[in-house]
């Protein structure tokens, strides 16, 4: 395998490691090692064949320098200021090169960037994803307002320089944060959403919803996830913070029943209609807290046979584990992106009844400090 060398590592901050691959997947196994090792032996950390360009989501700022030359880029780690990038290791290429064309339109069509400090200009930033199994590509235009000049002409000629495009979308956004999305958005082309297959299962994508941004090791992370949890036809599960129902429309091939919770009711919106795009009439998700709907189960004398936990980096909160702990499933299979909290979650349901039997590292981001696990933890009889 070839390294590739980013000439941008020390201004972007994208990337948190310079050297090899090889010694990038072995310092995370000893990290896992080091902070996981006291509940089980942890397995050998799942790398990439090719660990570049990985990244089915794009999203590049504007600005305007001195010169009034539109300059596109990566906002920096840590700041609010843009690196000009035209070229990046770990983000799909064709998603670069839509950005780099849009760039160029904005200059033709005098639509101007954004400026968070004079609260000037037009386009705040643009977000592209694409699917790697069907090649289907949605662009999301980030406008500070939603009156667009020229938006017809505009789209007409992307489309024309960028014929792979199958849907674009405009995002009104006042929030004062960079690279946020707005609530209100207008399809400008296409059906205002793409496509995409994982596990043997189509998942709808839109451009405010949740998706793993490397599909390659998403496979592998899933895949290992449903088999930790050892599920047959008569497994009830549980999948909390269920976002947009992928894990528990592929476990619904192999239980009897799947129920998702999600506090976010355009994710919950979107696992329904993967759903019902997949005939999974043995799964229903509902919004609300999960913590608060596994209370309520107790409450009822209602069980269940295996919980899924996709918790954000912070973890699960304590009120959560010990309404986990008091429904007692029999396995709980943990994915976590945020080995600080994991290692803190598990000390709390191991001491509330659990072992460790497993932990698998899966590298989902490489190059960066980032290690994703899934742990395996079944009740002490």
């Amino acid at each position: 395998m070839e390294e590739k060398k980013c000439r941008l590592f020390k201004r972007c901050g994208g990337c948190q490691f310079d050297f090899s691959y090889s010694e990038q997947l072995e310092y995370k196994q000893q990290k896992v090692r080091r902070m996981l090792g006291k509940f089980c032996n942890v397995s050998e950390i799942v790398g990439m064949k090719h660990p570049y360009n990985y990244r089915n989501k794009v999203s590049h700022g504007f600005y305007t320098n001195t010169n009034g030359r539109i300059i596109s880029g990566i906002y920096q780690s840590g700041s609010g200021r843009i690196v000009p990038c035209e070229s990046c290791n770990l983000e799909d290429k064709k998603a670069t090169e839509i950005i780099l064309q849009i760039k160029k339109l904005m200059a033709s069509f005098k639509l101007h960037p954004y400026n968070f400090s004079t609260q000037k200009g037009f386009i705040r930033h643009v977000l592209v994803k694409r699917s790697f199994s069907t090649n289907e590509i949605l662009v999301c235009i980030v406008t500070s307002k939603e009156g667009f000049p020229s938006k017809k002409n505009f789209i007409t000629a992307l489309i024309s320089a960028c014929p792979e495009i199958t849907t674009a979308v405009q995002n009104i956004c006042t929030n004062p944060m960079p690279l946020t999305l707005g609530t209100k958005e207008n399809v400008l082309f296409g059906k205002g959403y793409i496509e995409d297959n994982l596990c043997g299962k189509k998942f709808r994508v839109s451009a405010r919803s949740f998706y793993q941004v490397n599909p390659v090791q998403t496979e592998i992370l899933y895949r290992t996830a449903i088999s930790f949890a050892g599920l047959d036809k008569n497994s009830k599960v549980l999948d909390c913070y269920c976002g947009t129902g992928t894990i528990g429309i592929i476990a619904s091939d192999v239980c009897r029943s799947v129920t998702g919770v999600e506090v976010n009711s355009q994710a919950i919106a979107d696992a329904k209609a993967n759903a019902k795009a997949n005939v999974c009439n043995n799964v229903n998700f509902l919004c609300g807290d999960a913590g608060e709907f596994m209370e309520n189960m107790n409450l009822q004398g209602k069980k269940i046979d295996a919980a899924f936990l996709d918790p954000p980096r912070s973890g699960c909160n304590k009120r959560f584990l010990s309404s986990l702990i008091s429904c007692s499933p029999e396995r709980i299979v943990y994915i976590s992106c945020g080995i600080d909290s994991l290692e803190r979650d598990l000390k709390i349901l191991t001491k509330g009844g659990y072992a460790v039997k497993a932990i698998q590292p899966v590298d989902m981001f490489p190059h960066t400090r980032h290690i994703e696990n899934i742990c395996l933890l079944v009740r002490s009889k």
